[in-house]
């Protein structure tokens, strides 16, 4: 071998040996913090142990979330999302309380701290205790998590075992509760009013896209047929009621040593602990022997004083709700005024906030509206904005309003707006009346969906049915007979809207999400407008030609469809990547007005940050 291959290969080697340091400093670095994601490291520290203010009875409130999952999905809040929520409680004082704080709080005249959270998790469910477990520890928050205890026996792995519900208690950072013995659901009508009985979770969910809100959970009432005339008698109707809470006892006594001191009744608002007089008294019995505490309602988070023990409240955050739409609700709850979340000050120095709470982070500006009101900002030195182009990615839910106001006179004495509510894009004016429409464009039909009449979807939602039933059916017998019902309904011919049946126009669901493209091109008196890349409106003539002001609007529309949170009055408006360019008629010469986007070193570290973090949850997830 002659010298230069042997520097070569001495240069090659060197390589291999950095590239392999380097390679085993990731994997490092990886493995520590998935340690560090994984187990607990530092034990909770109690209220007791923190200089924490009181001042008086100012009662607690309560949070419960649906459950947690890595990225989050339409029921279960991501982690980073939940992160934000409790540091935002965090940030305003709040400390956890334990059950027994509560115990003692109405039965002894505790004295709680001024700032009080009990937080709870609903439905056992094994990624929440994964991903909620560290942000109790960086926060140093208590939670308690609530299981059914019919679960204990299906080993499912979407649930909390009770080796793993005991070993969450030993980190200090859990305590334990239940949402009783089972979910299932009696007196079953979908939104046609065709009768479905009772329904296992399973069935549930299968046929949720078609249920109106005529259902009830199984210890609400009487077991009913179609007529509404109940299929038990009252003896009947306690025993069974009476079997859920006794087999929850011994299950719960038998697998974890004790039963939870905290229940929720499943459903809620109810009026009492049923919807029937005879079956609450019977509810009411089994729970104050049984348990510590219950939570009775949802949609409040306040409790105080003054209340039952077993008549409290709680409020569940959706895992779409942004932090200052959690702060903008309980402040209503609790009558006092929060610190909302501003995010970027720099990018937050650009807006003036006329109503509601507005938080710019990174690319996105989230306008949160007041409880049955709205949210608006105004985006300061646009008062001489005329001809423009503007750009802007809209996610708020479907079920609301998204509004930009253009060429706006004081006191809006004037205005062009485009917006999209409830799905439907909108573009009006107003040039010292009244607001007129313009243009009004259903979405669905912008897509070029296919609409179905509302016999096609009075027949699917029986096919549904019999498939639920078909696909959970309890013996040969039953799947056969539910076999020839499906086929034969499949082969049923209803008319179509083509053949002159009416549309089936279905409500808007509170919790859907929406997600579009806006852009549009401003010049003198023409607007054109296009939607997810698609011309909407193309040279709309215009009366108002002034130039003016910039504005953003986010607003409650009603509740609309929702099988649950009807209390619900505060909206997100989500206005990511907007982008206003002034309109010259020279390319070249064009300036951009206003730039929400992330430029140079920042967007660089964005994007560094959103693939360590999926790299991050590869791993957590594979490993």
């Amino acid at each position: 071998m002659t010298t230069a291959d042997e520097k070569f290969t001495a240069r090659k080697n060197k390589k291999k040996r950095i590239r392999t340091a380097g390679q085993i400093l990731f994997l490092l670095a990886v493995a520590a913090f998935c340690t560090n994601a994984l187990f607990t490291l530092t034990p909770y520290i109690s209220y007791t142990g923190q200089p924490v203010k009181f001042s008086g009875d100012k009662g607690f409130i309560a949070l419960a979330y649906f459950g947690v999952e890595r990225t989050g999905t339409q029921a279960l809040i991501g982690t980073d999302r939940l992160r934000e929520h409790l540091q935002a409680l965090k940030k305003l004082g709040y400390v956890t309380i334990s059950q027994q704080d509560i115990a003692d709080y109405y039965r002894s005249g505790k004295e709680l701290p001024e700032k009080s959270l009990f937080l709870i998790f609903e439905d056992g469910r094994r990624d929440t205790a994964i991903f909620a477990q560290k942000i109790l520890e960086e926060l140093n928050f208590k939670a308690t998590m609530l299981t059914y205890a019919a679960n204990f026996a299906k080993q499912d792995p979407k649930f909390l075992t009770p080796d793993e519900l005991k070993n969450l208690e030993k980190t200090s950072f859990w305590e334990l509760g239940t949402n009783g013995y089972r979910l299932a659901f009696i007196n079953v009508f979908d939104r046609y009013g065709n009768y479905l009985g009772e329904l296992n979770p399973l069935q549930h969910a299968k046929v949720a896209p078609y249920l109106g809100r005529k259902y009830n959970h199984y210890l609400m009432d009487y077991i009913r047929d179609e007529y509404g005339i109940p299929k038990e008698s009252h003896t009947r109707m306690k025993d069974r009621i009476a079997y859920d809470y006794e087999a929850l006892g011994n299950i719960y006594a038998r697998s974890v040593g004790y039963i939870p001191g905290t229940h929720i009744l499943m459903h809620s608002n109810t009026g009492s602990f049923g919807n029937n007089a005879a079956v609450s008294v019977v509810n009411k019995h089994w729970i104050e022997a049984l348990f510590t505490m219950n939570f009775n309602w949802e949609g409040f988070c306040f409790n105080q004083r003054s209340s039952s023990i077993y008549d409290l409240t709680r409020m569940q955050p959706q895992a779409y709700w942004s932090a200052n739409h959690l702060l903008m609700r309980i402040q209503y709850d609790i009558h006092q005024p929060a610190d909302f979340i501003k995010g970027d000050l720099d990018k937050q120095n650009a807006w003036e906030t006329l109503k509601g709470a507005a938080e710019l982070k990174e690319e996105t500006i989230i306008l949160t509206s007041l409880p049955n009101d709205k949210g608006l900002l105004r985006l300061k030195n646009s008062n001489d904005f005329a001809d423009l182009k503007l750009a802007v990615r809209l996610r708020g839910n479907k079920l609301g309003l998204q509004k930009i106001y253009l060429r706006t006179g004081e006191k809006f004495s004037r205005f062009l707006a485009v917006s999209i509510q409830d799905n439907i894009l909108y573009i009006t004016e107003k040039t010292g009346g009244s607001e007129t429409e313009l243009c009004k464009l259903n979405l669905d039909q912008h897509d070029g969906k296919t609409v179905q009449s509302v016999p096609e979807d009075k027949k699917a939602a029986e096919m549904r049915a019999l498939e639920a039933f078909l696909q959970y059916a309890g013996s040969a017998g039953q799947a056969g007979l539910y076999s020839k019902r499906l086929q034969a309904k499949s082969l049923e011919d209803v008319p179509t809207v083509a053949q002159g049946a009416a549309a089936y126009i279905p409500d808007l669901s509170a919790h859907e999400k929406g997600d579009r493209t806006l852009s549009l091109s401003l010049a003198g008196d023409k607007i054109s407008v296009q939607v997810d890349g698609q011309a909407a409106v193309t040279d709309l003539q215009l009366s108002n030609t002034a130039a003016g002001s910039v504005y953003l609007e986010s607003a409650w529309s009603g509740y609309g469809w929702s099988q649950r949170n009807p209390a619900d009055d505060v909206y997100d408006g989500v206005f990511e990547k907007l982008v206003i360019t002034e309109t010259t008629g020279r390319l070249a010469e064009e300036k951009i007005l206003f730039d929400s986007g992330l430029q140079g070193w920042d967007a660089v570290k964005f994007a560094v940050k959103k693939y360590w973090q999926a790299l991050i949850n590869w791993f957590i997830v594979n490993f």
